[in-house]
């Protein structure tokens, strides 16, 4: 049984979520505070936490920062609710390491979907050697999922690592966003909100030698995205 924290102030909503989250089979624990979130964290044993961009004594924001900082919630998934209107909130979200976001008010139903999708993609797979793409000194490790470059693993959140993963299966592919997300197999992203680039852009300052002229994640102008074949990449 996954163990999720979900942590927002509203105590009906959270009373709401956790009831429907424990009916559909997982084991819900809330915290009304980042303080309290942070004692929950520090017990460990969580698979993905919901956490409320507005809390009474501080902001999910500089909250998200310091999970992904510290080495034991790096790659927890995590879920960032919002009723903020500003796209801008909902992009440096996922910049900074959330995984998704959901904007309020939400469907329970959508809430639990996303957290499924979440999971998926943060369950470890089974794999061989045949799973592991090798373009020159990056090395894409689709059974253990994860990157790394010069043989150091790459600080990638599970989405980022599967959006990285759509590419380097496909090298010398033009993607479109479109077709990106139909690869993704359902993952709640929308193409007006720019969320892809985001993530895009945070792949390329991980496994990049110049972020800035990027050598293995390349932009087509009007078109979409390409993963550079081995000999392009060494």
């Amino acid at each position: 049984m996954s163990r999720l924290l979900l942590v927002d102030d509203d105590s009906r909503l959270t009373g709401m979520l956790g009831d429907y989250l424990r009916n559909n089979g997982f084991e819900v624990e809330t915290a009304a505070s980042l303080a309290a979130a942070r004692s929950r964290l520090q017990q460990g044993g969580f698979d993905a936490l919901v956490l409320d961009l507005m809390l009474p004594d501080g902001d999910g924001l500089d909250f998200t920062r310091e999970l992904r900082s510290a080495p034991a919630t790096r790659r927890l998934p995590l879920l960032m609710l919002t009723a903020r209107g500003e796209p801008t909130d909902r992009i440096v979200g996922l910049e900074i390491g959330a995984d998704d976001y959901l904007g309020k008010p939400f469907e329970p139903r959508e809430l639990l979907a996303r957290v499924k999708a979440l999971l998926r993609r943060a369950a470890p797979h089974a794999g061989s050697g045949d799973d592991v793409l090798v373009f020159g000194r990056l090395e894409v490790d689709l059974g253990a999922r994860q990157a790394r470059l010069d043989g150091r693993p790459c600080d990638l959140t599970g989405h980022q690592f599967e959006l990285l993963g759509v590419l380097a299966r496909r090298p010398g592919r033009v993607l479109s966003r479109d077709q990106i997300m139909d690869a993704l197999k359902g993952h709640p992203l929308e193409a007006f909100d720019r969320s892809i680039d985001v993530h895009i852009s945070r792949i390329r300052a991980v496994i990049e030698d110049d972020p800035k002229a990027p050598r293995r994640v390349l932009t087509v102008r009007g078109a979409g995205y390409v993963f550079a074949r081995k000999q392009d990449a060494e």
